[in-house]
């Protein structure tokens, strides 16, 4: 029981490490996107709730939370008891088979988990079919660097650009937070 309480606590640490994110704040980056009041938020791979917490806030529509882990999906279920926060809904499954129906979802959010997925073209299909006609799906990743070090996977901007074509999603931004990590936002039409 110790361990795994310490594997959680390590877990969380480095997910809310904001140099990991690029030191972007949620807030910032959330006033980047298109959030409408009414919105139906999906936040792929949610973790600690880094995102899904800070977008609850934004939106009066519901903010689904999903990832595999059980144990930070309790973490996203305690902060939002404690703020007080009624509109998160956690989903223990993978970004590669979304348990929400075609077209209900207005915005989805994939932070720094898309280079973890074995299929990419899998988990982005169902991205495009949860997301509604007119939604938009933002993904952030690390840049791919040709650094022997390099012991993490990760996705090339101009791969995930073309891949999110190819899912049928239209680019309509890209930009980098820093040489490290960039940001491309899609719109399913």
């Amino acid at each position: 029981m110790e361990e795994k309480m310490e594997r959680v606590a390590r877990k969380i640490e480095f997910l809310e490490n904001p140099k990991k994110r690029g030191n972007i704040p949620p807030k910032e980056l959330l006033g980047m996107i298109p959030i409408k009041n009414t919105d139906t938020i999906l936040d792929l791979g949610a973790g600690t709730g880094y995102i899904t917490v800070p977008a609850a806030r934004t939106t009066a529509g519901m903010v689904y939370a999903l990832d595999i882990d059980a144990d930070m999906l309790d973490l996203i279920k305690s902060k939002a008891e404690k703020e007080k926060i009624e509109n998160i809904i956690t989903l223990k499954d993978s970004i590669d088979h979304i348990p929400l129906p075609d077209n209900s979802i207005g915005l989805a959010l994939a932070s720094l988990v898309l280079h973890e997925m074995p299929s990419l073209p899998r988990a982005l299909g169902q991205i495009k079919r949860v997301l509604k006609p007119g939604g938009y799906f933002v993904c952030i990743e690390f840049e791919k660097k040709d650094f022997p070090k390099e012991r993490h996977p990760r996705i090339a901007s101009s791969e995930m650009e073309e891949a999110i074509k190819l899912a049928g999603l239209n680019v309509s931004r890209k930009l980098f937070f820093t040489d490290a990590i960039y940001m491309i936002k899609a719109k399913k039409l």
